[in-house]
């Protein structure tokens, strides 16, 4: 099994700093002067050649800084410096109590400083700068929070259908349950950013609340189910696209290709390098947040500091994933399922009943191929009983777990475990 070495293009995302421990070193004065606070080594030839042009931006931007009188008192002229930047300078997050307590609550290495924490809550709506954002460290965390989800969920379940492993990504990682460890975090949201702020809140730009409501409807329209809802009864070719209609051809295909991790369109998903967006809403925010803290922890500590960092707080919460199918014609399903598997024809018989005469009966019903009993149901009717037995049977072959699975990431490292193939299906039942 080939290793994936992050570590190399990781840096291509992030921008040179200063050691931590001449961080206190170059904060001699409050000055409006700004420091990084991420460092690799194979970017220090490019930083050199960068340093001209941010050179050359800073003399553009000399028009636009404020003019701070000299007979101005010092505590005065600290302030207005603070409110000319868009974020907190680093020399003020060794003396927030904020950012020193969510770097205890998190149990975080004192190899990963609180200045990288500090940045980690600036979002790239706040300061359009990404050297100073969390925009490139999100990136990152983005791609190891999609990479150890999939492979947890594929390993442990080999045969979940494909929009079921798009519910459970969007479950563990998705920006709802992102938002919600930020809040079981203690990490609250600024009201309006500035570099005057506490370094332990998390600061954005909000979004107008009219477009967010826009927004969520059109993601809703887009998820997964809803897409294979109206995609599987088209026919390609027969049924032309109308301009009401155009995810007609986004099929399970296209969408583990072509769209994001979680099944939904990429379309406008993510935030350039160069160029930040004007305003977020909360959840994509809070989202970015965590997303920089995992890429931090991965950056100062290793691979298995941040797996770890992962099963604590991603993989340890609890998930039903039996509780998201959703059967049209589950009857079906199990005897196309049982044709290609080789099987007898699925049969229901009644193993128990009572009060079939009453107000209330209960009827047990199990689907059988052959001798052997595929699952059982019960219901107050024959017919739902049935549907229930077939249900059944068909999230036990979905559902079905090795005992002894492993995932790819751990064989890679020098104490890696060796590779045990796992189970690859050949699908779900496609009717």
């Amino acid at each position: 099994m080939k290793a994936l070495r992050l570590l190399r293009w990781s840096g291509s995302v992030l921008s040179p700093r200063t050691r931590p421990c001449s961080i206190h070193q170059a904060y001699r004065s409050p000055t409006t002067t700004r420091f990084f606070t991420t460092w690799n080594p194979s970017l220090q030839q490019q930083a050199q050649g960068q340093e001209q042009i941010h050179e050359r931006e800073e003399e553009q931007e000399d028009d636009d800084k404020p003019i701070i009188p000299e007979d101005m008192p010092p505590h005065l002229q600290k302030e207005a410096r603070l409110r000319a930047l868009p974020s907190p300078p680093l020399s003020e997050a060794r003396r927030s109590a904020k950012l020193a307590a969510l770097h205890a609550r998190l149990s975080l290495s004192p190899r990963l400083p609180v200045e990288t924490l500090a940045r980690c809550l600036v979002d790239g709506t706040a300061d359009p700068n990404p050297d100073f954002s969390n925009t490139s460290l999100s990136t990152l965390g983005r791609d190891l929070y999609s990479y150890y989800t999939a492979e947890a969920i594929l390993c442990r379940y080999p045969r979940l259908p494909t929009a079921v492993v798009f519910a459970a990504m969007n479950a563990y990682v998705g920006p709802n349950t992102l938002t919600q460890i930020t809040k079981e975090w203690g990490v609250e949201l600024v009201a309006e950013p500035g570099g005057e702020v506490d370094p332990g809140y998390l600061q954005c730009k909000r979004e107008d609340s009219m477009l967010v409501r826009q927004r969520s409807k059109k993601k809703s329209s887009d998820s997964p189910v809803a897409t294979l809802k109206e995609s599987l009864p088209r026919i390609v070719g027969l049924n032309p696209p109308t301009p009401a209609r155009q995810s007609w051809s986004r099929g399970v295909s296209s969408m583990t290709v072509q769209d994001d991790e979680f099944g939904g369109s990429t379309e406008g998903n993510g935030q350039s390098l160069k160029t930040a967006a004007a305003a977020t809403t909360v959840e994509d925010a809070c989202a970015r947040f965590v997303q920089a803290v995992m890429g931090a922890v991965y950056l100062h500590r290793g691979k298995q500091a941040a797996k770890t960092f992962f099963k604590e707080h991603i993989l340890s919460r609890h998930l039903d994933i039996g509780k998201m199918f959703e059967f049209k014609e589950p009857t079906r399903d199990l005897t196309r399922l049982c044709a290609r598997e080789g099987l007898d024809s699925p049969v229901a018989r009644i193993l128990s009943e009572t009060g079939r005469l009453s107000r209330h009966p209960v009827f047990i019903v199990g689907v059988f191929a052959g001798r052997e009993k595929l699952g059982e149901g019960t219901g107050s009717s024959l017919n739902e009983a049935r549907v229930r037995a077939a249900v059944g049977a068909l999230k036990g072959w979905y559902l079905y777990s090795p005992l002894d699975a492993m995932v790819p990431s751990e064989a890679e490292g020098p104490h890696a475990k060796r590779w045990k193939p796992g189970l690859v299906d050949i699908g779900e039942v496609i009717c």
